[in-house]
């Protein structure tokens, strides 16, 4: 099993990469979209070398345990000469490379990927980020669309609550989804996470809810509502903003849990 060490673990990576990949969208959970080609190409040349590494492998058991079939014809040298040949041949039969045992722990990562695929990130990472300083970028924006509500992402909405200068939510109708991630005292949070290549780089959007109770957390909800103004535009203070629901429904985790720019 050992000698086979090698393509076993390529084989598991790159199934692992491919099942994520090329046979679902679970790859949508940790980096953006448009890598998905390179984790397919990776997937496919992972398994090819395993292949080739299983190959190999059986080849070389193969020329081990038939050592003399093309000697047959060979003219014999003696008693002496038959010692030395064995004494070679027998420490060329345990000079086979072997995978290194700690090698093995890269077997863990990989078929966890491939059976138990880490959900995304989640209230746990939106509660790591602080506060954003920001007191500048404070100006006009374009106008909303007609009609209420309007669908805004997180960060639509969170942009405009504290930098739009023109209040373009005032008397509107938003409506945005996200998950729920429970603060102090009692307040909750839409939020949803912003990767810019992969889930290592995710940076928060988050929305104080008022006027509704909290779901449990790590739920995924659409929220109705009305901005609330807070603080001055642009300070610390003004962050995050504060949404006043008026709904709130609990919908199914989107195939991308991220938000996009």
């Amino acid at each position: 099993m050992r000698r086979y060490g090698a393509a076993l673990l390529l084989l598991l990576s790159g199934a692992a990469v491919l099942r994520i990949s090329l046979f679902s969208d679970l790859y949508l959970r940790y980096v953006q979209a448009g890598l998905r080609v390179y984790l397919v190409v990776s997937g496919v040349v992972l398994v090819v070398l395993g292949v080739l590494a299983a190959v190999r492998a059986t080849t070389r058991t193969y020329a081990r345990e038939h050592p003399h079939e093309d000697e047959d014809d060979e003219v014999d040298e003696g008693d002496e000469g038959h010692e030395v040949d064995h004494a070679h041949n027998h420490g060329h039969g345990h000079a086979h490379t072997r995978t290194p045992r700690i090698a093995w722990l890269l077997a863990v990562p990989a078929a966890a990927l491939l059976l138990f695929p880490p959900p995304a990130l989640g209230s746990y990472s939106a509660e790591r980020e602080a506060a954003q300083r920001a007191a500048q970028g404070v100006g006009t924006f374009p106008a909303l669309p007609s009609g209420n509500p309007v669908e805004l992402a997180l960060g639509q909405f969170t942009s405009r609550a504290i930098y739009d200068s023109g209040r373009s939510l005032s008397g509107r109708t938003v409506r945005m989804t996200g998950f729920v991630t429970r603060g102090d005292n009692g307040t909750w949070y839409l939020a949803r996470l912003l990767i810019t290549c992969c889930a290592a780089d995710a940076s928060t959007y988050k929305i104080r809810i008022k006027g509704a109770d909290a779901p449990v957390n790590d739920t995924w909800v659409a929220v109705t509502g009305t901005c609330h103004p807070k603080g001055k535009l642009g300070s610390e203070e003004a962050w995050p903003p504060v949404l006043d629901a008026t709904a709130v429904r609990t919908v199914k985790e989107p195939a991308n849990p991220y938000e996009r720019r």
